[in-house]
């Protein structure tokens, strides 16, 4: 066979121009990611005008000690914080923001109205708002509240649907009224159970199992939420605090919620609305979690029915015996005890390990869950499973 050659030079041709265009590119990525280092000097800027721009809002943050970083001028903020918007992804505005707050100690500026309106909306903000509570001024305040109402309701859009649907259904199993009276009889349920049982000719079905609506009255379990408001909780406190009030607001539920340092405030009061919960929250501070045990032992007046989860790094300030004392008693009692390490997106934080280890020897998992699992894992709760049982169906670290 004989091959032409115009059409193999023109394809050896294009396939060399692929590649040059492949290699320029990584080596545009790679650039942006190294920053000025990897520039030889008197070699050739290889970035676009719209890569310089990128490479230029990079550096004032990761390269802030050789370049002079952003300044401690709002305006220079202002404009560093437009240029994000224009370069990058919404997910990736909130890391960039993130490193800012972390990396340069942009909270004080983060005290000025216009600054505040600028800044791109997610958890980690709102934890960092939260932590400057006290030292809000007046016009501050009311946009920093702005934007935590934002960020609640945002969470609340995205956990409600399942946290509910999860919730009424464990609880519509766990009481389930085999043998109820007439006027508990749930007609629509038992309908569909007995089709099999149609009679042709009466017209009717004779139902075998009569499926009832179950008990009424009184909540069926008492939820009481612990939360460790230390600074590393930050954003397990933001997701714990709107999950509190989706629980509080199910009728077949009472919900406690107590924020703890080295001090216990009861924020139930502040069930209706997560904004003021989460405003009365002071992040920061020592841990006093035997303390805070010590407390929900005193709001526990069903233990068969209560369900106690202890928020928590397990970083306690004293001694740790204590602390443990308190969550043999609570399981003594009847009550099921739950530690989560973090309540959020990012993964477990740095943990106690020795104190993760005494819980395990009381045959209590520690171990960090993501809003999404969290009402799977109250179903789990309510329905008296084993939890670290169905943490292995999950696929959950367990840390212990």
């Amino acid at each position: 066979m004989i091959l032409h050659p115009q059409p193999l030079l023109f394809f050896i041709s294009f396939n060399s121009k692929a590649l040059d265009h492949l290699i320029t590119e990584h080596l545009q990525r790679w650039r942006l990611i190294l920053g000025q280092v990897a520039v030889d000097p008197g070699e050739e800027e290889s970035l676009t005008e719209e890569q310089r721009g990128m490479d230029r809002v990079l550096t004032a943050l990761y390269d802030s000690d050789r370049e002079g970083g952003l300044g401690s001028s709002s305006p220079n903020v202002n404009r560093w914080l437009g240029d994000i918007r224009k370069y990058f992804p919404s997910p990736v505005i909130q890391v960039i923001q993130k490193d800012a707050l972390d990396r340069l100690g942009l909270e004080k500026l983060l005290l000025e109205p216009e600054l505040l309106a600028a800044l791109e909306v997610d958890v980690h903000l709102a934890a960092t708002l939260l932590s400057l509570n006290k030292v809000l001024p007046d016009e501050s305040r009311e946009t920093a509240r702005e934007i935590v109402r934002r960020v609640c309701r945002q969470l609340e859009e995205r956990l409600r649907p399942n946290l509910v649907t999860a919730i009424s259904g464990a609880l519509n199993r766990a009481v389930r009224n085999r043998r109820p009276r007439l006027k508990e009889i749930d007609w629509p349920h038992t309908i569909l159970r007995n089709l099999k049982h149609y009679q042709p000719e009466f017209g009717t079905i004779i139902p075998e199992h009569l499926v009832g609506y179950g008990r009424k009255g009184p909540q069926l379990k008492h939820i009481i939420l612990l939360m460790d408001q230390s600074g590393s909780m930050a954003s397990s406190v933001v997701h714990a605090g709107v999950i509190a009030c989706i629980l509080a607001s199910l009728r077949t539920l009472q919900t406690r919620v107590v924020a703890f340092d080295t001090s216990v405030v009861d924020l139930s009061e502040q069930l209706n609305d997560p904004v003021d919960l989460l405003f009365g929250v002071q992040l920061g501070g020592g841990t006093d979690i035997q303390q805070a045990l010590a407390y929900g032992r005193q709001l526990v007046t069903r233990p068969q029915d209560t369900i106690v989860v202890l928020l928590s790094d397990l970083f306690e300030g004293g001694r740790p015996e204590p602390m443990l004392q308190h969550i043999a008693q609570l399981l003594q009692l009847g009550c099921q005890f739950i530690a989560l390490l973090a309540l959020n997106d990012d993964g477990a934080p740095a943990f106690n390990k020795e104190v993760a280890q005494e819980l395990a020897r009381l045959d209590v998992p520690a171990f960090a869950c993501t809003p999404e699992l969290f009402p799977d894992l109250m179903a789990a709760a309510i329905q008296k499973k084993d939890i670290r049982r169905w943490l292995g169906e999950q696929r959950v670290e367990v840390k212990n």
